[in-house]
């Protein structure tokens, strides 16, 4: 999660010190292994074999959290999983999703409008597939995988708290989705002594910061812990892509989704200008130590400081003339810290 860059003191820990995930007693590992690759119906990932030596590394190094959904790989992600996970179940934290329709996913399938959405029937047939894929009786965490902005939010509330009654999901958590339904969603079900969300997954890297203002806040808010994905932006910050070599992998019809981000980020200037001082520091900190100085952590900041949106524009102006000497709550502090970075005044 974001923070003052001058504070940092220390890198992630072990895949075995373990951490609560949110306003909750589950202990999960500081880095989850996410499964989306595993499989390769749909063009991209590993097969069987490939597939469990990552998940055999993973796990025998004391990690504990892996994270799935019902449409990966057309759906073998959650069948390789359920066979690696058959004697181990009580041993890892088990995340799978809901909300992506099969049937207008996968070729030759009939569709049916019912099938994904946020909606309740969407809930219980998609878990209950899910269930079967993996081969277990419960899942630990089950996410809301994006948005509809069709379904109420009183009815995906109410319908999460029926499957965590019925023992099926033990917490529920959310993806890709607005901070304004988080907020109104756990309001709702702590009012109403429903299940809440006791996670976000959501989109950052330095291509991407956006999550620093409202879904930070929010979660700050909420106690909701947050659990990144495409942190580095499908491969474009480890720096093995060139700009002539997308060029090359476009030439060849390169057209998965992976593919098609690494090709958004590549139309930005800026974002090959966040890579080369991203190349800077690594080769700065494999000549000297192994965790970033605050020096460094500045830098990569004010190279990917994003575009500061209204109304987050008039807080330099409110850190000046409202609230002038009076210290911000710690939790504020990482979207205090990036708006007062820039200098346009309303």
């Amino acid at each position: 999660m974001a923070q003052d860059s001058t504070e940092i003191k220390e890198t992630i820990g072990a895949l075995d010190d373990y951490v609560l995930l949110g306003r909750s007693g589950l202990r999960i590992s500081p880095l989850c292994l996410g499964a989306l690759t595993f499989g390769e119906t749909s063009g991209i990932g590993s097969n069987y074999e490939e597939s469990k030596k990552v998940f055999d590394y993973y796990y025998e190094q004391g990690g504990n959290f892996i994270d799935t959904a019902n449409t990966y790989n057309r759906g073998e992600s959650e069948r390789f999983l359920g066979e690696y996970i058959a004697d181990k179940r009580s041993q890892v934290v088990l995340s799978t999703k809901y909300t992506m329709n099969a049937t207008s996913l996968f070729p030759n399938a009939k569709f049916n409008p019912n099938a994904g959405g946020n909606h309740r029937k969407s809930l219980v047939e998609n878990l209950d597939e899910s269930l079967k894929r993996l081969g277990t009786g419960y899942i630990d965490l089950m996410y809301l995988h994006i948005w509809d902005f069709r379904t109420p939010i009183e009815e995906v509330m109410r319908s999460f708290d029926d499957v965590v009654r019925s023992g099926k999901v033990h917490y529920v958590a959310v993806s890709d989705t607005p901070a304004w339904v988080i907020s109104r969603a756990n309001t709702m079900a702590e009012l109403r002594g429903w299940s809440q969300f006791i996670g976000l997954q959501s989109r950052y890297n330095l291509l991407n910061r956006s999550l620093e203002y409202d879904l930070q806040s929010a979660c700050a808010e909420l106690d909701v812990g947050i659990i990144p994905w495409g942190c580095v932006a499908e491969g474009f910050l480890t720096g093995k892509y060139t700009k002539e070599s997308i060029a090359n992998l476009k030439k060849a019809g390169g057209g998965s989704l992976r593919n098609l981000s690494i090709f958004r980020s590549a139309e930005n200037e800026q974002s090959w200008k966040i890579l080369d001082e991203v190349t800077a520091i690594a080769t700065e900190v494999k000549k000297k130590i192994k965790r970033l100085t605050p020096e460094q952590m500045a830098r990569l900041d004010a190279i990917s400081l994003p575009e500061i949106q209204f109304p987050y524009t008039m807080y330099p102006t409110l850190e000046t003339v409202v609230c002038k000497g009076i210290r911000a709550p710690n939790k504020y502090k990482p979207v205090i810290n990036l708006v007062t970075q820039e200098k346009r005044r309303w």
